[in-house]
C-alpha cells in the first residue's frame, strides 16, 4: 500500500488551493489542526476502521465533535471535504494532510518552522538572537521553538527545515570518534 504522506499529498493540495481562494489559510491550520486531533484519538481510529459505522455515522460524528472542539460549527466546506475523505476511506491519514497543509503555509506565507536544542535552557535574547541569524540566512520569517536536551552535554543543535547545524558538544565528540576511526 501507498506510504500515507504520498495518500495525503492531493487532498492537502486541494485543501490549500481552497484556503488560498477563500484567503482563510489560518482558517483551514485550525480545522485540519481539529480534524486530525480527532482522527488520530485511539477511540476514534477503532470507529474509522469499523466495518459496522457507517460514513453517515462517521461524518456526524466529525462534525459534531469537531464544532465541539472548534467552539463554532463545521462550514459546508469542511462537510464537504469530511464527505470526500469518508466516501474515499481516507480519514485515517487527516494527520498526515494537516501536516502536508503547513508545509504549504509555511512556504507560502515565507515562514520556516526552527528548533534550537540545547544542553541548557536558552533565554529569550538568546533565541531572538539565533531566530534573527536563521532570518538573515534563509531569507524567510523564522518561528524558533526552543527545548532542552541534557545529552548534548553542552552547546546546542538548530534545525530549520532541512537544514541542521550541530554545534553540541556531542556533536563535536561523535564527528571526532569518527574521524580517528578512519
Amino acid at each position: 500500500m501507498a506510504e500515507k504522506r504520498t495518500i495525503a499529498r492531493p487532498y492537502a493540495q486541494a485543501v490549500f488551493s481552497l484556503a488560498q481562494e477563500a484567503q482563510d489559510l489560518a482558517g483551514w491550520s485550525g480545522i485540519l489542526g481539529v480534524l486530525a486531533a480527532i482522527a488520530g484519538d485511539a477511540r476514534m481510529r477503532e470507529l474509522i476502521h469499523n466495518p459496522r459505522v457507517g460514513g453517515d455515522q462517521l461524518r456526524t460524528l466529525f462534525l459534531e465533535v469537531g464544532a465541539a472542539v472548534a467552539g463554532r460549527p463545521m462550514d459546508k466546506a469542511v462537510a464537504s471535504f469530511i464527505d470526500l475523505l469518508i466516501e474515499n476511506r481516507r480519514l485515517d491519514v487527516l494527520p498526515e494532510i494537516a501536516a502536508l497543509y503547513e508545509t504549504y503555509r509555511a512556504e507560502a506565507e515565507k515562514v520556516v518552522q526552527a528548533e534550537v536544542i540545547a544542553a541548557f535552557p536558552v533565554d529569550e535574547a538568546q533565541q531572538a538572537a539565533i531566530a534573527a541569524a536563521l532570518e538573515a540566512r534563509l531569507g524567510r520569517k523564522v518561528e524558533l521553538a526552543s527545548r532542552t536536551d541534557e545529552a548534548l552535554i553542552g552547546g546546542a543543535v538548530i534545525r530549520a527545515g532541512d537544514m541542521v547545524i550541530d554545534g553540541s558538544v556531542r556533536g563535536h565528540l561523535d564527528r571526532l570518534a569518527q574521524a580517528l576511526s578512519q
